[in-house]
């Protein structure tokens, strides 16, 4: 009798295990917004992050997923001083970070690859040549897998998240109530007054109902402004949100457009090339409008000057940090 107790207990426990794995769909599905803002945020495709999600925990229920919250397989290195996970890889009993919950791996994947000179290169890629993302993580060493890139590529391939690389167009969920609201063009708050001379390819251009479309050194797509334009009558043009509009460019709902200064309509890098370290200004300008004219993210900016004031005058000869 005891051993049938314990052979139906174990065969209960075995299904319910199976019961309760999660589908490579399921994974998808609960991931794809996390995916999308962080590639909002850092310029990393959707579809590689969630591939790398996927094919790193195994859609969430390998062990170290479901033991550290750890969904990219990153190891603890030697500047890691949160939580910690060890289990055998490569070598044994090797340490693996480990994390309060699966969001803050999100996180800390996108901080990865963005503070590290060896994935440097990956940011020169579209961010719908995932292709490229996902032969440039092997080369840049992310995996020993010979296989990698190909794995990462037939999982994009095969549930079709290139498609989330074109429509980063889900906000954080707590600001898309604010953002979905039309502006108020009465009430300027830090206006930009000087209009940025942004390094152009003109060659590019492309006209797009209104505006001519052009793309900046980075191939991040721009246009200038036109006397009447509004954040809505933009986005309307467009097919963005507004959301995109003030994040892509910095700015508040209530910042007043000025004609001819430049309005992004992808988001910045979060750095400059290598070799392009230092940005010199030939004239008085703030650490807002060198953010426009270099197309690289303000906050990035603030952090890599230590400031706290984008809109503080820097005199002619100032020496800004780009990355």
């Amino acid at each position: 009798m005891n051993k049938l107790l314990v052979l139906s207990v174990s065969v209960l426990s075995a299904f319910s295990s199976f019961a309760g794995k999660i589908s490579t769909e399921e994974y998808i599905d609960t991931w794809k917004v996390t995916a999308i803002e962080q590639m909002n945020e850092f310029a990393i495709p959707a579809s590689i992050t969630l591939a790398q999600g996927i094919l790193e925990s195994g859609n969430g229920n390998s062990r170290l997923a479901q033991n550290a919250n750890n969904h990219f397989g990153i190891k603890c290195h030697r500047n890691w001083d949160g939580g910690k996970f060890y289990q055998d890889d490569d070598l044994k009993n090797e340490c693996f970070r480990s994390y309060d919950n699966a969001a803050q791996s999100y996180d800390d994947h996108s901080l990865f690859l963005t503070s590290r000179s060896r994935y440097d290169k990956l940011f020169e890629y579209k961010i719908t040549d995932y292709k490229s993302w996902a032969k440039g993580l092997k080369s840049a060493g992310y995996a020993t897998n010979p296989k990698y890139a190909k794995l990462l590529i037939d999982i994009i391939e095969k549930y079709e998240l290139y498609e989330y690389d074109k429509r980063p167009d889900l906000p954080a969920k707590e600001n898309l109530e604010e953002l979905s609201t039309k502006p108020d063009d009465e009430s300027p708050v830090n206006v930009i007054t000087e209009t940025p001379t942004a390094e152009k390819d003109e060659s590019v251009s492309l006209a797009f109902g209104q505006h001519q479309v052009k793309r900046n050194k980075y191939d991040i797509r721009y246009f200038e402004v036109k006397k009447g334009d509004t954040y809505y009558r933009i986005a309307e043009e467009f097919e963005l949100g507004m959301w995109q509009l003030y994040r892509y460019n910095d700015l508040g709902k209530r910042d007043v457009l000025r004609e001819g200064e430049i309005i992004y309509l992808d988001p910045k890098r979060s750095r400059s090339k290598r070799g392009y370290n230092v940005f010199v200004c030939s004239r008085e300008t703030s650490l807002r409008q060198i953010s426009q004219e270099e197309g690289i993210k303000l906050k990035k900016l603030l952090k890599y000057n230590f400031s706290n004031r984008p809109d503080e005058a820097l005199p002619a000869g100032t020496k800004v940090i780009l990355r």
